[in-house]
């Protein structure tokens, strides 16, 4: 590169890259001077600088004016010194401009590539100050190249990289095809791609949204939450801040159009739509749409809800391979524990017997305790005086003796031999396979915990509420 060119390389560079004209003139001035301190040596005074009318870098050499010279390289005599200016002294530092042509073919090659790492680095830091307060934006691309199953996309002034943890299984890619992704992560020292793209994180779908749903992005309706299985399902929960406007139908739009164009950009990705609501049971039940929910019994403690839904929703309810309560699941923050109402129904009423079974407990007092959650004689046998005085009709004295009753009952009943035990399990598994298949009264409304009648009554015994 002739120095005369530079003017016009430094226009070029910098319009092409981005890169500010002073950082690039600042890199060539080092480059001059590390070339010249190759050729001449470390002790020389040297010093470069950039000359904007003529549009050259020049070079100066500094040498001591000396009355006796011992290091030609940076000493210089009177009589030579006075020469190049009439009135220096001894002492002085004269600057003499170097002809930089001298330097050399390997010193040229040297300035040649602190040049191209200058302009590298400058290209990085532009790139990352450019990217860093766009992260969770979604961009557009052209796949460039695959490496090894990446895919390198080219952005317009930068490549980004979508690494295939970041693909949705089963989305191919070739060269040449366009692609949407989310920035998902801007690297300053990077070797590769600085900037790291996704298409499988839940904000990829949240900003699909919001560039589809004028309301979303004016704040109208909110985006509560969102969970996906990326390319098979996802859901998405919001509300709206004007009692006017449906969130759920903002967001599904005319005919369905704005979450078709989500699903298409998803390639097909099933998107469930659902209300957000305060209560946390009622978020549960919209959740697991489109199964109907019988009841829903919740344990804040453990975050965990028991969630009853009438046998032929089971299946609904859980979704293929568990996905759709996994999702529910994931979107509200509850973990989900569903039910059939036969199952539910065969499991409270065993537990009600049981509490029935009990010395001194007759069916007011059963259903007392059973309003007070002890469903069964095993819950009784875990709780303390304290929780069972809450309950009406039971005072300290009679809370220990039901205590021991209930903890006798279970050491009988694991102490029964084990043949009635597995014809027990047995019997579990016939109920199953029977929910699933028979349809009985049970399942058209909501079954409440059954008071026993007949032989149940019977076991009652005398007097004591």
């Amino acid at each position: 590169m002739h120095m005369s060119d530079i003017k016009r390389v430094v226009e070029q560079v910098s319009k092409d890259k981005g890169i500010s004209r002073e950082v690039l003139i600042k890199a060539l001035e080092e480059a001059l001077k590390s070339a010249a301190r190759k050729k001449f040596g470390n002790k020389m005074e040297i010093e470069v600088q950039y000359n904007e009318e003529v549009g050259e870098i020049e070079v100066f050499q500094f040498k001591e004016v000396a009355e006796v010279i011992t290091e030609p390289a940076l000493e210089i005599s009177l009589e030579e010194g006075r020469k190049l200016d009439p009135d220096c002294e001894i002492g002085d530092s004269l600057g003499t401009k170097m002809d930089t042509s001298t330097f050399g073919r390997i010193a040229a090659q040297s300035a040649k590539q602190v040049i191209i790492q200058k302009i590298k680095d400058a290209e990085k830091d532009a790139v990352f100050a450019s990217f860093i307060d766009r992260k969770g934006e979604i961009l557009n691309g052209i796949v460039q190249r695959i490496d090894r199953g990446d895919i390198i996309v080219n952005l317009g002034q930068t490549e980004g990289i979508v690494p295939v943890r970041e693909q949705v299984p089963r989305e191919g890619y070739r060269r040449g095809d366009r692609i949407r992704a989310l920035i998902l992560e801007v690297l300053h020292e990077s070797r590769g791609p600085q900037i790291i793209l996704s298409r499988t994180h839940v904000d990829f779908l949240i900003n699909l949204f919001k560039m589809e749903v004028p309301e979303i992005s004016e704040g109208i309706v909110k985006i509560m939450g969102a969970a996906r299985e990326p390319g098979v399902r996802a859901k998405i929960a919001v509300a709206s801040s004007n009692a006017d406007i449906d969130p759920v139908g903002a967001c599904v739009g005319m005919k369905g159009s704005r979450v078709q164009n989500v699903v298409q950009e998803l390639r097909g990705e099933k998107i469930d739509i659902i209300s957000w609501h305060v209560d946390p049971a009622r978020y549960v039940c919209n959740a697991l749409a489109p199964a109907e929910i019988s009841r829903v019994i919740i344990d804040e403690a453990n975050r965990t809800m028991e969630v009853i839904v009438p046998d032929e929703f089971l299946s609904i309810a859980i979704g293929k391979r568990g996905q759709n309560v996994r999702l529910a699941s994931r979107l509200a923050g509850w973990h989900l524990d569903v039910k059939s109402e036969t199952k539910y129904s065969e499991a409270m009423r065993s537990g009600y017997d049981s509490l029935l079974a009990l010395t001194g407990v007759g069916i007011s007092l059963a259903d007392a305790l059973y309003e007070k959650g002890f469903f069964s004689a095993e819950e009784i046998s875990k709780a303390s005086v304290e929780d069972l005085i809450q309950v009406k009709g039971i005072g300290e004295e009679s809370a220990i003796k039901l205590i021991d009753a209930s903890e006798q009952a279970i050491q009988t009943e694991t102490a029964e031999d084990e043949p009635t035990a597995a014809i027990d399990t047995a019997g579990d598994q016939i109920v199953e396979a029977t929910a699933e298949t028979d349809e009985t009264d049970e399942t058209d409304e909501p079954v409440e915990p059954v008071e026993p009648v007949g032989p149940a009554a019977a076991v009652e015994p005398t007097g004591e509420e």
